[in-house]
């Protein structure tokens, strides 16, 4: 366990991993508004990080290059289910749902893995979390309010289910790369993969590739495209990550996800300062019973201490305070 001085340390690096994360579909929406595909937003964001985060990783990774190789194949299904998946997914979606109920449901992907781990390697979940992934569904449930008051667009309802499984598979894939590999390195692994195979799928005309570079429309003021671009790779990806590295280093993987699910309170606020969305009170009350059944779950892998579920709540994906070994993607979030 960590002094009580060391502790507070990674109690506020934490914190500000999920409040830095929780800004990326803030900075997101300000660039689809003005014509950016999801996809391009994705490749600006991770595309810049990754070219940050090189040096470091490359010294990270001295005299480690050969578990670099052997990990190959799982930086890159990281890559493109992690990053890929996960962000466009949580992109598309916050243009079609306010940002806070879109991070709400690609965080339901937590909730995935339990199931995944039973339906795969029959690891049957205990009590406490299958309670909490009923409280989870719940809330679920009532964030999409079908009852027709808060008129979710069900395309975007698409997208942050689509969301969800990648951060799910984001959980399963962190669980199985080689802890020898430094977290940076995964990071900026996985993002160049991510930048690279949507830059592919743009030339050969699979993804519309969409950029405008002139003015934007940012906290309601106009502002350079440079701003909500800088936003999200230097706030939203390169701050987060790192935050959240050095916090799982202090506290432990478990603890520092734990305190990652205020990303989705700090995403509710930022959405609200800046964009002026507030998600009704119907899914404001769906949204705690998902963080309250998240929380649970959480609770249930901390007590038993399972490290096929040492895994990160914090985003990307928005998605999104990474555990060791086992940084977030991005939203994501």
């Amino acid at each position: 366990m960590p002094s009580e001085g060391k502790a507070g340390i990674g109690l506020g690096l934490a914190l500000l991993s999920a409040a830095t994360f929780g800004t990326s579909g803030t900075f997101a929406r300000s660039l689809t508004d003005a014509g950016w595909s999801a996809e391009a937003a994705v490749i600006a964001r991770v595309g810049i990080a990754a070219a940050i985060l090189a040096v470091p990783a490359a010294v990270a990774m001295r005299g480690r290059w050969h578990v670099a190789r052997r990990s190959t194949r799982s930086v890159v299904l990281y890559g493109l289910l992690a990053v890929v998946t996960a962000q466009v997914c949580f992109f598309n979606a916050v243009q079609h749902v306010p940002v806070g109920v879109a991070l709400l449901l690609e965080y339901a992907g937590i909730i995935g893995v339990a199931g995944w781990m039973w339906a795969v390697h029959g690891d049957r979940p205990r009590r406490l979390t299958v309670l909490g992934s009923l409280v989870a569904v719940v809330g679920l449930i009532l964030v999409l309010d079908l009852t027709g008051n808060a008129a979710l667009d069900p395309v975007g309802v698409a997208w942050g289910l689509g969301a969800a499984g990648g951060l799910a598979g984001y959980f399963i894939l962190s669980a199985h790369i080689d802890d020898e590999l430094p977290a940076v390195a995964l990071a900026c692994g996985g993002m160049t993969v991510g930048a690279v195979a949507l830059l592919v799928l743009g030339a050969t005309g699979a993804l519309s590739l969409r950029a405008t570079f002139g003015t934007v429309v940012f906290a309601g003021h106009a502002t350079s495209w440079l701003v909500p671009v800088a936003g999200l790779a230097l706030v939203a990806a390169v701050i987060a990550y790192v935050t959240g590295i050095g916090s799982a280093r202090i506290l432990g993987a478990h603890l520092s996800s734990f305190v990652g699910l205020t990303e989705v309170l700090f995403a509710v606020l930022v959405a609200w300062l800046v964009l002026g969305e507030l998600p009704a009170a119907i899914q404001f009350a769906g949204g705690a019973l998902i963080v309250t059944g998240i929380a649970l779950v959480r609770v249930d892998a901390l007590r038993h201490d399972e490290p096929e579920l040492d895994v990160t709540a914090a985003t990307i994906v928005d998605s999104p305070s990474p555990a060791v070994g086992s940084p977030r993607p991005l939203p994501r979030a």
